[in-house]
């Protein structure tokens, strides 16, 4: 009889090489149970998202030491972390095993008795090929490709890297951590008979909007990077299969290649609208100017899910996606359930709050066509509640408009469902970007988040904002209002208000240059 082995308290992940979308389902899927994670300086902080808000994240430049002496203080936190039993995420870049030092952290752990998983994940060479549309193999060209190291360790037992046999390899040579050793390199392989005309690339932070590539020969290779100021993180390519690509290769023909974008929903909202802007080519930074808060006190909620219950309430509006979430998490607190709303009819002021409500098999009977603002919904359910109770279930700040014309028509009272609460310290890294003229575009999804954000501009940041080195760009009219009475230019205004509209409206601006 056997016994099933230990399950793993350790996972090595690979996290890929730099675009979030590229971490494969198995690494997402353990990553959504991890107590700590441990990852490397630059693995995408947008897939720490995916970890549980319990989880502790750490990044192992926090470590003790410099770069060779961090290894030891690693394997500790992950044996001390799993021997208490803990679920431990290593999330490292590329691939573990290849060139990330994830053979050494699991030898470790078997000395230790820990079991552990090792979740392979896209190396550098593999996205590299396929952003710049480099075929790494081509039946006509290349039936190899060799992945190399460009810094090999010095006191290394054992065979060193054998230039002359790499020289004449018969296929594509994938170089990493080469870049600064570049001269060097070259000199190896032209001394070894590598053609000097042998067609080469040199990409830096493949598969992100931050990608820049350079094309050469092997005998210039060094020049032209220099002139085009690529330097490390970066993938050397050598090989007849790098003549192969094409002029424009696919991702960067993206709209918004290149282009900075700041997003400034709350964080638990941006994650849909950060993927869209980087499908689009993007490099996004992310300035949460609000956060999303139960109330303090539930008495309000409460009273009014016990109206809702016994029919006092004709129409339940909801203003947001957070409010439906909020009052719907509620219900489901107090050990109710949607039968409480079988009576009432139900509104939204847009499609993603209609899609909130969906998210609970529920439909909304009242959503405006066209203008998703408190004038469109106003607009659409007078005629529907007139003579009627109408309940508002909305945030702890916001305009009274909706409340006022409705008022008009019917019997109207409003709850405070969830706090929008300003973040006191926004992201300093952020701010310093947009100081530098990083960022290009900050997009702007409400009043309340536009007036969090422009608080924390300073008067380098104010400057630039004058001079249209960053463009503000906002979701409706409304909230282009609120930003021009603070004294600032607003660029863009989306025409459907909503978060495509939005990033239509960056689509545009971006066109026109």
């Amino acid at each position: 009889m056997t016994t099933d082995p230990a399950p793993p308290l350790v996972f090595l992940v690979g996290a890929g090489p730099g675009n979030p979308g590229l971490m494969t389902v198995r690494g997402a899927e353990v990553l959504s149970r991890a107590d700590l994670v441990l990852y490397d300086q630059l693995v995408p902080e947008r897939l720490l998202d995916l970890a549980p808000a319990h989880a502790v994240r750490m990044c192992v430049r926090d470590l003790p030491g410099n770069h060779p002496d961090k290894y030891p203080h690693i394997h500790r936190t992950l044996i001390e972390t799993a021997s208490a039993g803990k679920t431990v995420v290593r999330l490292k870049g590329g691939d573990p095993l290849i060139f990330g030092r994830g053979g050494e952290e699991a030898e470790a752990l078997r000395a230790a008795g820990l079991a552990y998983e090792i979740v392979p994940g896209v190396t550098a060479a593999l996205a590299a090929g396929a952003f710049l549309e480099i075929p790494l193999t081509h039946r006509m060209h290349s039936s190899a490709i060799a992945l190399v190291t460009g810094h090999e360790l010095p006191n290394k037992p054992g065979n060193k890297l054998d230039w002359k046999a790499i020289a004449a390899f018969p296929g594509t040579l994938a170089i990493y951590m080469g870049i600064a050793r570049m001269p060097v390199i070259a000199a190896e392989l032209l001394k070894y008979g590598k053609p000097a005309d042998t067609p080469a690339a040199i990409v830096e932070r493949a598969s992100t909007g931050d990608q820049r590539s350079a094309y050469a020969t092997l005998g210039t290779l060094e020049e032209v990077r220099r002139q085009a100021g690529l330097e490390a993180p970066g993938l050397i390519i050598i090989g007849e299969a790098v003549a192969q690509r094409p002029e424009h290769p696919w991702f960067e023909g993206r709209p918004l290649f290149g282009q900075r974008v700041l997003v400034t929903r709350p964080a638990h909202q941006a994650g849909g609208m950060v993927r869209k802007l980087e499908h689009l080519g993007a490099v996004v930074s992310r300035l949460p100017a609000v956060e999303i808060r139960d109330v303090d006190n539930f008495a309000s909620v409460d009273r009014a899910l016990g109206q809702l219950r016994h029919g006092e309430w004709d129409w339940l509006v909801f203003t947001s996606a957070n409010g439906v979430h909020a009052l719907l998490r509620r219900l489901d607190t107090i050990g109710r359930d949607l039968r409480d709303l079988g009576g009432v009819k139900l509104a939204a002021i847009g499609p993603k709050t209609a899609e909130s409500l969906r998210e609970y098999r529920l439909r909304a009977d009242v959503v405006p066509d066209t203008t998703f603002s408190s004038e469109g919904l106003a607009g659409a359910l007078k005629p529907h509640v007139a003579g009627q109770r109408v309940l508002l279930a909305r945030a702890n700040r916001g305009r009274e408009l909706l409340r006022t014309e409705l008022a008009k028509v019917a019997t109207v009272e409003q709850v405070t469902v969830y706090d929008q609460v300003d973040v006191t310290a926004p992201e300093g890294a952020v701010l310093d970007a947009l100081r530098r003229g990083e960022i290009r575009f900050v997009t702007l999804p409400s009043s309340s988040i536009a007036k969090g954000v422009l608080a924390a501009f300073d008067e380098t940041i104010n400057g630039r904002v004058e001079r249209g080195e960053i463009k503000l760009i906002v979701i409706s009219p409304e909230t282009g209002k609120a930003v021009r009475a603070l004294g600032y230019p607003v660029a863009a205004e989306a025409t459907t208000f909503t978060e495509d509209g939005l990033i239509e409206a960056v689509l545009a601006l971006a066109r026109q240059k």
